[in-house]
């Protein structure tokens, strides 16, 4: 038996989370005829889920994210 003790890092899991649904919304917002950036930054600078289309659910999946740590993402790769 290894005696050694596994460590999680949750700031991994919450960085797949953030990617995964600007991605997913992302491709709603494609698939209603929006584009996604324009919609996305309206989003994230007003905070008015009004930007977000209903479609597949993107509204909702958006607002569990806390638009902060969204532009915090955002900025960490686009600085890598």
């Amino acid at each position: 038996m290894d005696d050694k003790t596994s460590l999680f890092d949750i700031t991994l899991f919450k960085q797949a989370q953030i990617e995964y649904t600007i991605k997913d919304v992302y491709q709603a917002l494609m698939e209603r005829g929006y584009d996604p950036v324009n919609q996305l930054v309206g989003y994230l600078i007003s905070g008015d889920p009004g930007y977000i289309s209903n479609h597949r659910g993107a509204r909702q999946k958006i607002q569990e994210v806390d638009r902060e740590l969204i532009v915090a993402f955002l900025l960490e790769q686009f600085l890598k």
